[in-house]
């Protein structure tokens, strides 16, 4: 076997190429459980069985994934394909994954358009909504051990929480907060005269006031689209930009709606970005669908094109680093309140209540799968149905 710039050559490329759709299809098709046991089939397949990369190689990646906007599961798919067969692998890879679960959703959006305010689908989604809420949660409180590494983080993560509920501009709090913890992580190598030119324009924080919009395929794509390059940390933080842009700013979706985009995303394999899948068609049908989802996966290849060669360089720098734990704590915060307003939206009573609990201490104290636990949800809807 043979190297060239961390590339395997010891096949043909079309075989390569052959090997990296096999793959990704096949990961796109049984890959459920969120971007961690997304990560974990991945280290087994190219690393264990396939010896494609090494430990340190794929831990690079993965470290590279957290430093640019997007989801880092999906950026894997899209850098491990291009080490093994450059351009056309980077590609073929990314869309062998992202394709199943989108043509799954867009068959679930369907349904859910025509039979979404049916009795039956009334109750499904009753029984859905509350273990969502609880895996979300979990997904918070778990991230939120990793990125609390100090006293400034935290206070960053909490202002954003609060600030997020006065309105002011989720991405221009996505980046202040990168730009504080990244000042506090270098204070001592400023000088003073440097750190009196510095001056955060608040103004820039504020929303601005926008009143329901008619809605557009374009700006639909655009809204993806600006989503997709500002997305830091887990795929669940896509709910605090998705509720901004479609449910308060443009005043296209309820919080109802977005809940089901996110169960939807959560019952199906593949990435949880798929959710834009879903609330495209429900919005502009398949073209909607199709927009979506291209505006939501673009910037990924692009950035993950851009940062494969910078791997080696990005995270030893300390200013870089500082800014990307400053954007992670920062995106915690906006999910952390973007949660607590879903919740408010789908526990409505106490069996709903009862059931986010449950959900709680299964998916915490058992570390059950969280597709069980959806359709754990569903089951527990349907047979209050039959019941009441």
């Amino acid at each position: 076997m043979t190297t060239e710039s961390g590339r395997v050559t010891d096949l043909p490329m079309p075989r390569r190429l052959a090997e990296v759709a096999g793959l990704f299809l096949n990961l796109g098709l049984t890959a459920f459980g969120g971007p961690a046991a997304h990560v974990a089939m991945m280290h087994d397949e190219v690393v264990k069985r396939r010896k494609w990369v090494d430990d340190q190689q794929f831990l690079d990646l993965l470290g590279a994934t957290n430093l640019i906007p997007g989801p880092n599961s999906t950026e894997m798919v899209i850098h491990l394909p291009f080490l093994r067969a450059g351009w056309p692998g980077l590609v073929i890879g990314g869309l062998c994954f992202v394709l199943p679960a989108m043509l799954i959703v867009t068959a679930l959006a369907w349904v859910y358009v025509r039979l979404g305010h049916s009795p039956a689908a009334t109750w499904l989604l009753y029984g859905i909504k509350p273990p969502v809420i609880a895996i979300i949660a979990k997904a918070l409180w778990d991230l939120g051990r990793k990125a609390a590494k100090g006293p400034l983080p935290i206070a960053v993560g909490l202002a954003v929480f609060a600030l997020y509920f006065a309105g002011l501009n989720e991405i221009a709090l996505l980046f202040a907060g990168g730009i504080v913890v990244m000042i506090g992580a270098n204070l001592r190598r400023l000088e003073k005269s440097a750190l009196k030119g510095i001056v955060l324009p608040l103004g820039a924080l504020s929303a601005p006031a926008l009143l329901a919009a008619p809605f557009g395929l374009g700006v639909l794509f655009l809204t993806c689209l600006k989503i997709g390059a500002v997305l830091y940390g887990s795929g669940y933080v896509l709910l605090a930009f998705m509720r901004a842009d479609f449910v308060t700013r443009l005043g296209w979706l309820t919080d109802q709606q977005l809940v089901d985009a996110i169960a939807i995303g959560q019952v199906t394999p593949g990435p949880l970005l798929t959710a834009a899948t879903f609330v495209g068609y429900v919005l502009g049908g398949l073209p909607g669908a199709l927009l979506a989802t291209i505006g939501m996966i673009l910037p990924s290849f692009v950035f993950v094109a851009i940062t494969n060669p910078l791997i080696p360089k990005m995270r030893t720098s300390t200013w870089l680093s500082g800014l990307l734990d400053g954007v992670n704590v920062s995106s915690l915060g906006l999910m952390g309140a973007v949660t607590l307003q879903l919740g408010r939206a789908s526990l409505v009573d106490p069996l709903t209540i009862a059931l986010a609990l449950a959900a709680l201490v299964l998916v915490a104290r058992f570390r059950i799968n969280a597709t069980w636990l959806v359709l754990g949800g569903a089951l527990a809807g349907l047979l209050r149905a039959l019941v009441g």
